[in-house]
């Protein structure tokens, strides 16, 4: 029980340590490069059940290449007070990240730095972006933000070439749990021409006591103040349509609304977990476009923008609309 509390308090580390399967866990690192021509995401984890391993997986957000690098169970190494992982040579804290990703197709290796990474508050009657729902226990998906922008500094040699990522920023999250939804749609960009604005999206199908709901969870990140719309809330979804081009998304809630429109754009495919393996094909582009507009409730314009560098999954919505 003690570690339980401990776990939920601090979405940030491993919380796998005596958990039976099925049981993933999985970390994302979004780094841009300070002139926005380079764009990785970077996601180390671990999975236990028939085929229990780990894992590095990376996305070129340019080209849309993936590659998935698999390590054995034993290979896995992680902190309980805080998060520190290792996965094979690769290394992964708050701070910081060391590759050193196999010669062949793809080869990544270097170290950067990560500099006051800005987490979702965590408070004891809502640990972080999931609210109270967090002190669930056994349900089928957590997630946690671990930073939603910061400075990065260090070099990466991606196939052999090097790229310089001081004054580029970065993203950081995680999920968690037996599987990923059968539904959702997950945005998140930190690159608005108002430095320091991030928005992190998602709405998913959640099971729940025998059936299941439409659950979601934005934030704004807006001059050190976070706007919070979310099931748990009591905020609501006035429109929520899904296109071929765009997702188109209102929510209002605590007397203000914000209108989201994800521009759609190509991507690749990234490995994600099911109950069984992680075989599960996730499509996710590092080049979507998101347009923001937070009114309050007389419609005065709180914040307008457009993010840049996106990233977006839509997989299976026709559960969500």
């Amino acid at each position: 029980m003690k570690q339980f509390v401990y776990a939920t308090l601090h979405p940030e580390i491993y919380h796998g340590h005596d958990r039976r399967p099925p049981f993933f866990e999985g970390w994302y690192y979004k780094l841009v490069s300070a002139d926005e021509n380079k764009r990785l995401a970077v996601i180390p984890g671990v999975i236990l059940g028939q085929d229990a391993h780990c894992f590095v997986q990376t996305l070129d957000g340019i080209s849309g290449k993936s590659s998935y690098f698999r390590y054995p169970y034993e290979a896995f190494r992680a902190s309980q007070t805080e998060l520190d992982i290792t996965v094979g040579p690769n290394h992964f804290t708050r701070t910081g990240l060391s590759l050193d990703l196999p010669d062949g197709e793809v080869s990544l290796k270097g170290q950067l730095s990560l500099v006051d990474p800005i987490p979702w508050p965590v408070r004891l009657f809502s640990p972080g972006i999931m609210g109270w729902f967090a002190w669930m226990p056994r349900m089928e998906c957590y997630h946690g933000v671990l930073g939603f922008d910061h400075a990065i500094s260090g070099t990466l040699r991606y196939n052999g070439a090097a790229i310089r990522f001081d004054g580029g920023r970065g993203y950081m999250e995680k999920d968690w749990g037996m599987a990923f939804p059968k539904a959702w749609v997950w945005f998140q960009s930190n690159h608005f021409d108002q430095p320091g604005v991030c928005i992190t999206a998602s709405i998913a199908t959640i099971p729940w006591m025998g059936s299941a709901f439409r659950g979601f969870i934005v934030g704004l990140w807006l001059n050190g103040t976070l706007h919070r719309f979310a099931t748990y809330t009591g905020a609501r979804v006035e429109h929520f349509e899904v296109h071929d081009t765009h997702v188109d998304w209102t929510i209002s809630g605590g007397g203000k609304r914000l209108s989201l429109r994800a521009e759609r754009a190509e991507g690749g495919l990234l490995m994600g977990p099911s109950t069984l393996d992680m075989g599960r094909r996730v499509v996710e582009t590092l080049s979507a476009a998101v347009e923001v507009r937070l009114t309050d409730r007389d419609g005065r314009e709180l914040f307008s923008g457009r993010g840049r560098h996106a990233g977006l999954e839509v997989h299976d919505t026709r559960s969500l609309t």
